[in-house]
């Protein structure tokens, strides 16, 4: 493998488990005491998986990589 193909699949690993992060923030935040009582998972998916939900996880996510990379060539 090239070292340009390693550093694509590990941007991409690594923006994919921000947005991850992202994703289970938001479902957690569906099942506080102020969101309501008696809500599905199924209305919870409906209520995050959205485009607008998806496009800012995906800036947050590539800010956060480009940041992240910032400081690990800062202290190499």
């Amino acid at each position: 493998m090239g070292r340009h193909r390693i550093s694509f699949v590990r941007a991409a690993v690594e923006i994919a488990f921000i947005i991850f992060l992202f994703y289970s923030n938001l479902l957690m935040g569906e099942f506080t005491a102020s969101a309501g009582t008696g809500k599905t998972w199924k209305v919870a998916f409906a209520n995050i998986l959205t485009g607008r939900n998806f496009g800012i996880a995906l800036v947050a996510a590539s800010i956060g990589f480009v940041v992240f990379e910032a400081l690990r060539a800062k202290t190499s």
